[in-house]
Parts: C-alpha cells; sequence; structure tokens
C-alpha cells in the first residue's frame, strides 16, 4: 500500500507541474478565450470545432480535470498517514483547496473578464497547488519527519532567512505574472539595464516591467546568502545546504530565463521556460522551509540550535 501511494504521489506532482505549464502555454500564446466565454464546455460543446487557441484552452481543461481527481484521490491515501507525517494533516487539505480555488478562478476568469492583478493570482494559487503536491510527495517518502534530518535544528534567524526567501521569490512570480498580463514584458528592451538605462521610467509598463526586475534581484541576493549560511553549516545539516544550493542554481537559471523572454521577445519557449523553472525554485524553496521546520515541527528550547562547525568557520 506504501509503494502504491508513493507512485501516486509522484504521478500527481509531475500532473500538476504539466497543469502549470500548460496554463502557462495558454497565456503566453493568448488562447484565454479559445473557448469563448462557455465554461466548462468550449462554445458550448463537449467536443468543439478545432482551432490552435480552442485545442490549447479545451486541452488544458481536460488535463486540469484529470488532475482534480487524482489530487483528491492522494489526498484520501495520504490521510492516513497522518499520524507519522503530520504535516499532511495541512497539506491534504491545502491541495484540494488549492486545486478547487485556481478551477474556480479559472471558470470565473472565462465567464467574466477580470483585472491583470486577479489574473496574476491564478498562477500564484497553481505554485501554492503544486508545492502542497508536491511537499506531499516528499513527506511520504520520509521515513520521519523532515526536522530530525538533521543533528541539529537550525536557528531561529535561518529559519526566518529561509522563510523569507520563500516569500520574496512569491512577489517574484506574482508580479511576473502581473507583467504577462499587462503585456508589459517588453517595456524594458534590453537586459540586464531596462532600456539602456540604471532607473528608467517608474511609471506605466516601464515601471512595472522595471520593478519585477528589482524583485527578482532582492530574491537572488537572498537565496546566494541562504546559501552560504547553510554553506557554513554544511557538516550538521547536508540536507539544508544541498537543498539551499539547488535553489540558488534554480534562480541563476530562472534569472537567465528571463534574459532569453527580452532577448527572444517572448518566444513561447522562454516564456515556459520562465515559468516552469519559477514552478521548480518555489517548490525547493518550501522543501527548504520544511526541512528547517514548519511551526508545529520546530524543536524544543532547550535543544542546541544549528551553527557552523569551529573548522567550518575557520575556512
Amino acid at each position: 500500500m506504501d509503494g502504491t501511494v508513493r507512485r501516486l504521489a509522484v504521478v500527481t506532482t509531475l500532473g500538476m507541474f504539466l497543469v502549470l505549464v500548460m496554463g502557462a502555454t495558454v497565456t503566453s500564446t493568448g488562447s484565454g478565450e479559445g473557448c469563448g466565454r462557455s465554461w466548462p464546455l468550449c462554445h458550448g460543446e463537449f467536443i468543439p470545432a478545432y482551432t490552435i487557441e480552442t485545442a490549447i484552452e479545451y486541452s488544458h481543461r481536460a488535463v486540469s480535470g484529470a488532475e482534480g481527481l487524482l489530487v483528491a484521490l492522494l489526498a484520501v491515501t495520504a490521510w492516513p498517514y497522518r499520524r507519522r507525517h503530520r504535516e499532511i494533516r495541512v497539506l491534504a487539505p491545502l491541495m484540494v483547496g488549492s486545486v478547487v480555488l485556481q478551477a474556480g478562478m479559472g471558470a470565473w476568469a472565462v465567464r467574466y473578464p477580470q483585472e491583470s492583478a486577479v489574473l496574476a493570482l491564478h498562477f500564484g494559487i497553481s505554485l501554492i497547488a503544486f508545492a502542497s503536491v508536491f511537499l506531499t510527495m516528499t513527506a511520504l517518502y520520509r521515513r520521519g519527519p523532515a526536522a530530525a534530518a538533521g543533528s541539529r535544528p537550525p536557528t531561529a534567524g535561518f529559519r526566518w532567512a529561509v522563510f523569507g526567501a520563500l516569500g520574496v521569490v512569491y512577489v517574484v512570480a506574482y508580479s511576473g505574472a502581473y507583467v504577462r498580463h499587462t503585456g508589459a514584458e517588453l517595456a524594458c528592451t534590453s537586459w540586464p539595464l531596462c532600456n539602456g538605462e540604471v532607473v528608467p521610467s517608474l511609471t506605466g509598463p516601464e515601471g512595472v516591467a522595471f520593478s519585477h526586475r528589482l524583485a527578482a534581484l532582492a530574491s537572488i541576493v537572498l537565496v546566494a546568502g541562504l546559501t552560504a549560511w547553510a554553506y557554513r553549516a554544511r557538516g550538521q545539516r547536508p540536507d539544508l545546504y544541498t537543498v539551499s544550493l539547488v535553489a540558488f542554481g534554480l534562480i541563476v537559471l530562472q534569472a537567465l530565463s528571463g534574459a532569453a523572454v527580452v532577448i527572444t521577445e517572448v518566444t513561447l519557449y522562454s516564456a515556459l521556460a520562465h515559468a516552469g523553472l519559477m514552478a521548480l525554485l518555489f517548490v525547493a524553496l518550501c522543501e527548504g522551509c520544511q526541512r528547517a521546520g514548519w511551526p508545529r515541527l520546530w524543536p524544543a528550547r532547550g535543544q542546541r540550535a544549528l551553527a557552523p562547525t569551529a573548522s567550518a568557520a575557520t575556512r
């Protein structure tokens, strides 16, 4: 039974990533109205007439519907493991709730035109749904709680750094989605400068794109600092160092994909790479938060906190 549930978790995680990438495809190709204002049918038909936009939008709906069933099944089958992995008590309702909310917002956006600020939330909710499914999968593959992965718990400062980096990355993800929905991807036609200026106009589309770049720069600095911190204590918590290193690699690739979006003038492949790498970066930081210790998993006050070893500190 354990193996079956774990395999289901892997399939559901891959399916959620596919849904997220397909949603980015809908946005990048302008296929959001490929089925008109009809939902859940397409132009009022179960099998609509074929056009490229219709095929992209309707296939996204079909895959999302199948993924919703997988998420519900995973939540039911993972629930008995909540005593062994306490985080499932939160993750199971979260992944079901976020998927339902995601579907509701998608239907709402189809039936009633929305502002760009609301449409950008759709991507943010997709990230939460993906992360909750991913964390459920990793929990099922662990033999014990995430906080027990190392000999010492991290300091409160390190926890705040991980959660802070996650929060800033989420802001970057939302602002990036807002840039796409406002059509401001090429408001800055050069990279890394914006139209050849260090500080361009902070109003209009140019200001929107530049603000996103500033948030992205802040996230790179935070993740780099987090990785350096984890490196110093890698002997005690190699798992935290590994997760931080993965996050740093992903955020560098994310920055390069952002440059590719500008340089290639928003080709489909560059846009999908940008969205996909953001999703992977977000779940990597979520895994870091879980390993550093969610509030319910934090150790007792009497435990010794994670600190660099004397040998590591002198390197």
